[in-house]
């Protein structure tokens, strides 16, 4: 019998497969590509265009205003997804696909799900040179696309119709796949997206994915547990692979039964719930000191779905250098960092085989007394750090902490913070009272500029599924807003809304601050200290929000914009409220670890010479690979 074919053009084929695969989620069955996003050219509108309208009803196709924020805004839904459902982005060949490389590395950097489909070269090349394609005349098979290698977990160029048949499983299954996930890339050549071939009509038939949960090896459980036993001072770190293992419940009935402390890296903010009482806060660099205080004296820290990267680890410095790391990762690259004893599997069925492996051991009660005090401490810190006055009753300018502290009291408790940049994701971080489980997104993994508007967006997309009645609440400061802005416009477009808070402080205040701190001047951050032609001024965000389509207004104090934040509430559209905050006074100064950044060795400045003196002081408590 012969077999029954299709005759698609190859981005017919495509599309269509890619709309054939679905993915369960609590029971219930979802298209597992939620749609994309898009900006046609000569590089894709023809033939992929073509076929992406024929779907459009199964894979919805919003346009963006640029290659880097829809790209960004794809990223946001897949986090806010919890990297179960994502979202493709396609370009056109040439400067629109390196547009994306940025958006890229936030994916591969995050291990998160993102396609990217982009026009490519002709492969017969008898066009060639064609418009905006990069010759290079040693190698005639490179084009920008080949860009996208280093910051992709799959990479292909489909240079004819019948390798979608090998290429796109596997892609899927890149994508989909807990320990390997990342972005994928496909070059699309315009020539090939055109062209026919006979497929089996099996290949489209519909899909179910399902998320794939490994087991730890017993022997790895049976070592962590023998070395957990003999823990004095256990510390947990919870990471952001919690949240995408969906065992936020397991980690807190862990922590219950075995009473033991519980710290957050960044992207494992809301692991718990403030209130509960043995989350101790967030650790590192812009951590807080009673999870640094519990960090530097903890003899066995096991470390749940984190890379730690130094933030977490304050570039090494924040552990004692004798302290054991016991990791739970489902990937072997993260689980065995810096000697740690490797326990390989899903978080959510590896933490309670670990709890019943260590059977009825629970912390020493002198530790849970410490970790009490520290939380107190800390505690008080954060209401003093977020008040509007200080202790001698004057007056201080905004700061970040009084507006996060304030919106964190009008928000409601399934609202969605996202922030990336500069110095509000240290901030938000530190000052955050998480009231909901899976609540925020800190992006800094690739603590990337732009990302916050655009990547609010996409989270709003997912949010929004679930949440209609809450908000997705974007803290953004005005040099991210300045780099990357136009996703206000395509949010009124497309009926997505967000509330985004604009704390202008007049340029790049928190590097302005780094570059302070290690002994340098003032120059080229804030607006004030750049080479200028007139007076420096501010930019009015409420009126460019307003031409944009979002309603916008300016407030000057934390009780209007606790006002302001109830009108955002009511709005029918993304509201965006702005204000200034001191790009000086008010920053958060307690709860940081050491960093290492590189410093001058030799320089003509007294305090830039002072300054690298007492950062290389710092390296006596760093971990040299162990």
């Amino acid at each position: 019998m012969a077999e029954k074919t299709l005759r698609l053009t190859m981005a017919q084929a495509l599309v269509r497969y890619l709309a054939a695969q679905h993915v369960e989620i609590d029971g219930k069955t979802a298209r597992l590509c939620a749609g994309g996003f898009g900006i046609f050219g000569h590089g894709n509108v023809t033939c992929l265009g073509e076929a992406l309208y024929n779907h459009r009803e199964e894979l919805p196709l919003y346009r963006g205003q640029n290659e880097q924020s829809m790209a960004m805004a794809a990223v946001g839904f897949a986090k806010q997804q919890l990297r179960r459902r994502f979202m493709f982005a396609t370009t056109s060949a040439g400067p629109g696909t390196t547009n994306m490389l940025t958006s890229a590395g936030i994916a591969h950097t995050n291990r998160l799900p993102l396609l990217m489909l982009s026009g490519d070269a002709f492969v017969t090349r008898l066009p060639d040179p064609v418009l905006q394609q990069v010759e290079h005349p040693g190698n005639p098979s490179l084009s920008v696309n080949d860009a996208f290698k280093s910051v992709t977990r799959y990479w292909d160029r489909i240079t004819h119709p019948a390798q979608l048949l090998q290429s796109l499983p596997v892609a899927i299954s890149t994508l989909v796949d807990p320990a390997d996930c990342g972005p994928v890339f496909l070059g699309l050549p315009q020539d090939v997206q055109g062209w026919a071939y006979d497929y089996p009509e099996v290949f489209f038939e519909p899909k179910t994915h399902y998320l794939r949960r490994q087991h730890a090896d017993a022997r790895e459980l049976e070592t962590a547990a023998e070395r957990l036993k003999s823990a004095e001072r256990p510390l947990i770190i919870a990471g952001g692979g919690v949240q995408y293992s969906m065992a936020t419940r397991e980690l807190k009935a862990f922590a219950d039964r075995h009473r033991i402390p519980v710290v957050e890296t960044i992207a494992g903010r809301a692991n718990l719930l403030y209130g509960d009482d043995l989350n101790c806060g967030p650790i590192g660099v812009t951590g807080s000191n009673s999870a640094n205080n519990l960090a530097r004296d903890a003899d066995v820290i096991l470390a749940i779905g984190t890379r730690l990267q130094d933030f977490t680890t304050g570039s090494w410095t924040a552990f004692a250098k004798d302290a054991q790391i016991v990791s739970i990762n489902v990937g072997r690259h993260d689980a065995g960092k810096h000697r740690s004893i490797p326990v390989v599997g899903d978080a959510k069925l590896t933490i309670p085989s670990l709890s019943d492996a260590l059977g009825s051991y629970t912390a020493p009660g002198s530790w849970l007394d410490k970790a009490a005090g520290e939380r107190k401490a800390w505690d008080e810190y954060l209401s003093e750090n977020m008040s509007t006055t200080r202790t001698d009753g004057s007056n201080r300018p905004m700061s970040y902490a009084q507006v996060i502290g304030a919106i964190n009291d009008e928000c409601d408790e399934d609202d969605r913070v996202v922030a990336a940049a500069g110095g509000l994701p240290a901030e938000v971080t530190a000052n955050w009272r998480t009231k909901s489980l899976g609540s925020v997104d800190v992006e800094f993994g690739f603590s990337c500029m732009g990302y916050e508007i655009a990547g609010g967006w996409g989270a709003r997309m997912g949010h929004q599924e679930d949440y209609p009645d809450r908000d997705t609440i974007v803290f953004v400061g005005d040099g991210s807003y300045m780099l990357m802005n136009s996703d206000i416009y395509s949010s009124v477009l497309a009926g997505t809304k967000m509330i985004i808070v604009v704390c202008d402080n007049g340029g790049f205040a928190v590097i302005n601050k780094l570059q302070n701190n290690s002994g340098n001047e003032s120059f080229n951050n804030l607006i004030s200290d750049c080479r200028i032609a007139v007076e420096p001024f501010a930019v009015d965000f409420e009126s460019h929000a307003r031409a944009m389509g979002a309603n916008a207004e300016t407030v000057h104090s934390i009780d209007e914009l606790k006002e302001a934040f109830g009108r955002a509430k009511q709005s029918d559209r993304t509201y965006v409220i702005s204000l200034q905050v001191d790009a000086f006074e008010g920053w958060t100064q307690e709860g940081h670890t050491g960093w290492e950044v590189g410093t001058p060795q030799v320089s003509t400045s007294d305090r830039v010479r002072q300054a690298h003196e007492d950062w290389e002081a710092g390296r006596v408590d760093q971990r040299k690979g162990v």
